[in-house]
């Protein structure tokens, strides 16, 4: 075996376990959307989308909060 095939090898394997994490990545960001609190943060990435004055809030705030 020579240093060409080693590293052809080496290069696969790299490939391989690259690409498995970032399946595992992806399946870990879309299975866990919402935090400990609730709150689902993905919602927040349509405020560059929408925002005319006239569009709903993503969140809506009440005066009454509990202090």
């Amino acid at each position: 075996m020579d240093i060409a095939q080693l590293q052809a090898y080496g290069y696969f394997a790299l490939t391989v376990f690259l690409v498995i994490g970032l399946y595992g990545y992806i399946y870990h960001l879309y299975s866990k959307r919402k935090n400990s609190d609730g709150v689902d943060y993905e919602e927040y990435s349509n405020m560059a989308l929408h925002d005319d004055i006239d569009d709903t809030p993503v969140a809506s705030i009440s005066d009454d909060k509990k202090k």
